[in-house]
């Protein structure tokens, strides 16, 4: 399972301004609806999921992210959005939920195999370990340099 065989253009979002995890959620969650990927129940029941089950990540850079999901039930087709955000939106730390951490990209996961969110998980977890990726995310203007730079990253998985 690699990530970008689960990433379209459309579903990436370059400097998205937002101001909470929600407003994150709904953007990128409209890109996958509006492909027909994922339910009108998807955006709500990832934001209540975020609300008991958070999924921000403290790295050890000065990357931070985030990897909402939800369960299979709202999902038409697997996929991920993404968003590099222009200025940090605070998640809540899925290891320590009472902990606030600045998330700088998203990865929004929707799956519809119950065993695929455990892969994807890992695959991210991946992505995230390259700061170098991380870096190439960040600065990307257009969503082909990001689909080139984990195309990349496949080839080249230890590149960090």
């Amino acid at each position: 399972m690699s990530l970008d065989q689960y990433l379209s253009k459309s579903s990436i979002l370059l400097g998205l301004e937002a101001e909470t995890s929600s407003d994150v959620i709904c953007q990128l969650g409209e890109t996958l609806f509006n492909a027909g990927l994922v339910k009108d129940s998807y955006v709500e029941a990832v934001i209540n999921r975020e609300k008991t089950l958070p999924t921000g990540l403290p790295l050890d850079g000065e990357i931070n992210v985030a990897i909402p999901h939800t369960d299979i039930e709202h999902v038409n087709k697997s996929a991920v959005a993404m968003a590099t955000l222009a200025k940090p939106v605070t998640f809540q730390n899925m290891v320590v939920p009472d902990e606030s951490i600045n998330v700088h990209i998203v990865f929004l996961l929707a799956l519809d195999e119950p065993h695929a969110q455990i892969e994807m998980l890992q695959e991210v977890a991946g992505v995230v370990q390259n700061t170098d990726l991380l870096e190439l995310l960040m600065t990307a203007t257009d969503p082909k340099e990001v689909l080139a730079a984990f195309a990349k990253s496949e080839t080249d998985p230890k590149s960090n």
